[in-house]
């Protein structure tokens, strides 16, 4: 072998010491350019850029390469041979560099290690994605099998043939690399300010994490996004600044002495496709919801991430104060958070979450707990249900709250998550669609589109058996119906027109905006009927719009968001969008500059979250008397 001539083994002294140190730091660099260049390529999607990134003295390209290469010498020092970090590092690298690539594709963002959480949501749903791609799946099995078998025989290739480093050798670049290592890593503290990471060209972009991955390259951006668990306290915040947010107006006013049933559902993947210009469709596929439409949810997300728009809805706060691609449910939720369900047992109301799928999926267990509900109900816990695919129909989840709610004396509140509408939407989920559609599409796009407008339309039906049971009952009785986020139908966006990218984009114009990120909204009484001109809302606007209908008034959830929603219905991280539909972009990036209102949202949403809940006695008065009572 090449190396073992060129090193002449253990002790050898053919070649002076400097002379080998210097080859072996320079293939190690060179291992380390490759490595950077295809972990971009794949990242990327292509060969765009990169040689920007890599060669701009305005880029930290090179910085990257050297870190990389620092990295690789220390790992070859602790496993004793030269060269063998090459088979430990390109996977570790490579490997999530191409599922960010795939993630983008299909839900529009990077890769984060907070992703890494919701590995066994995957797992879960491999079923439905190996049914909808059979053959793909296959080839990613065989793939994923020759690879790691011809890693192993790589590896044991390596181990018997590359330049073993003698223990002086070892302990020498250990000592010189680590101290490296660490100062890197005190550099990428992206909250603290550091003049060697700015000479490096490096700058975090963290309000903007497309950019950041752009600009700063995959690996550096993908380690600048570790510590987002640590959320780091605002600008100006205190217990001098939660007490000077003002509390007039936010007194708490007694509600109805007729208390209303509530019931919400997030619908999954509910939006209308008859947005799609371009095709036609013989028929409505969703005329009741239509006809009961209140507005539309503006939902942060696209394609996925449903326990984020669950959040928003269920507390009021907004995932724009949180670090971009974190996953509330799952990194913040550990202890008692103020809720609408926490609100309604306030009340005297029993609170109750229904899902039709397991529990532990996106660690709904414990956040319902946490939010106050006093039962969860789970496909491990409901009677069998009804499927549609592999997927438990809405009309079998509507028939089970219309049931419990039956059940009931006291008022209640219901939030309930469907399943049916859940992609990937595979041909032949249905034995037949029933919407028939017309134009310019291919047979791969019809047979998506024709099997996602089946489901609305099954999603609709659903919704009008349940009004028609409220409209029955003698208590009134509140729907709040929404869709948490736009489906992922792939190409059949851009082949008919509708977007540019098969994902929806994170910074537009606000009418661009609006149209890749709205879903229908319905807020209907059987007394009162439908809620009417509620607008676009962020989904963290739902309780106020909830609470007001149904006659009540809370220092939060009417009081402090009232304030909001009339200046701000959408609140989102990279554009607050006002009344009038002018935007303010980019708005979080100075904190000097943030408007009061939305900075004492932020300051509220810390305490309760992160902070000591100083707040929370004024803010949430049943949440404080639930807590103080122990239940």
């Amino acid at each position: 072998m090449r190396e073992a001539v060129l090193y002449g083994g253990v002790g050898s002294q053919t070649r002076p010491s400097i002379l080998r140190g210097s080859i072996t730091v320079a293939l190690t660099a060179v291992m380390a350019l490759l490595a950077t260049f295809s972990v971009e390529v794949i990242s990327r999607g292509g060969v765009t850029d990169v040689g920007t990134f890599l060669t701009s003295m305005a880029r930290p390209g090179m910085t990257t390469v050297v870190m990389l290469t620092v990295v690789m010498l220390c790992v070859d020092a602790a496993l004793g041979r030269r060269f063998l970090s090459a088979l430990v590092v390109l996977p570790l690298v490579l490997v999530p560099a191409l599922i960010s690539n795939q993630k983008q594709h299909y839900l529009s963002d990077p890769l984060y290690p907070s992703d890494m959480l919701f590995g066994r949501q995957i797992l879960e749903l491999l079923p439905v994605m190996v049914r909808d791609r059979p053959m793909t799946a296959v080839a990613v099995a065989v793939g994923i099998l020759l690879s790691v078998t011809g890693l192993l025989l790589a590896w044991r290739h390596a181990w018997r043939r590359l330049p073993k480093m003698t223990s002086r050798n070892r302990i020498r670049n250990l000592c010189l690399t680590v101290p490296v290592i660490a100062a890197f890593g005190s550099l990428m503290d992206y909250s603290q300010y550091s003049y060697i990471r700015d000479r490096l060209q490096v700058v975090p972009m963290m309000w903007d994490q497309k950019e950041n991955y752009r600009s700063n390259g995959f690996i550096l951006a993908f380690i600048f996004n570790i510590p987002m668990a640590d959320v780091a306290s605002p600008t100006g915040f205190g217990t001098q600044a939660l007490d000077a947010i003002p509390s007039r107006n936010y007194g708490y006013i007694k509600g109805p002495s007729d208390k209303p049933d509530v019931i919400m559902l997030m619908s999954e993947s509910f939006w209308d496709p008859t947005r799609l210009k371009t095709l036609e469709f013989q028929q409505d596929p969703m005329p009741t919801i239509r006809a009961a439409q209140s507005g539309h949810v503006f939902s942060p997300e696209f394609g996925g991430m449903t326990s984020n728009v669950e959040f928003e809805a269920l507390t009021g706060f907004s995932n724009a104060f949180l670090p971009y691609g974190s996953i509330p449910y799952q990194q913040y939720i550990r202890n008692d958070v103020p809720s609408l369900a926490t609100f309604f047992r306030g009340e005297g109301y029993a609170a109750r979450a229904l899902h039709p799928f397991s529990g532990w999926f996106w660690n709904r267990n414990e956040v319902y707990k946490n939010f106050g509900f006093e039962e969860f109900r789970t496909e491990e816990t409901m009677p069998a249900m009804e499927k549609r695919g592999i997927f438990a129909s809405d009309d079998s989840l509507m028939r089970e709250i219309m049931q419990e709610a039956d059940g009931l004396d006291q008022p209640f509140f219901f939030f309930g998550v469907t399943l049916q509408g859940h992609g990937p939407y595979e041909a032949n989920r249905y034995a037949s669609n029933t919407v028939d559609i017309t134009g310019s599409l291919t047979d791969a796009d019809r047979a998506t589109l024709g099997t996602y407008t089946q489901g609305i339309k099954e999603a609709d039906d659903s919704f009008r058996m349940l009004t028609e049971w409220a409209s029955r009952r003698d208590r009134e009785t509140i729907i709040v119906l929404w869709g948490d986020h736009l489906p992922p139908l792939g190409s059949v966006y851009t082949n008919t027109g509708y977007m540019p990218d098969q994902v929806a984009t994170r910074r537009a114009s606000v009418d661009v905006m609006k149209q890749e990120h709205e879903t229908p909204l319905v807020i209907w009484s059987n007394r009162k009927g439908v809620k009417q001109d509620v607008g676009t809302i962020s989904p963290s606007q739902l309780p106020y719009h909830l609470l007001k209908f149904a006659g009540y008034e809370h220092p939060f959830y009417t009081g402090f968001l009232g304030r909001v929603q009339k200046k701000y219905p959408v609140v989102d991280r990279y554009q607050l969008i006002a009344r009038d539909n002018t935007a303010s972009p980019d708005w979080i990036r100075d904190a000097k500059t943030v408007d009061p209102l939305v900075r004492d949202y932020r300051y509220l949403q810390y305490d309760v979250m992160f902070g000591k809940g100083q707040s929370i006695e004024r803010f949430f008065p049943q949440h404080a008397w639930l807590k103080a009572e122990g239940t």
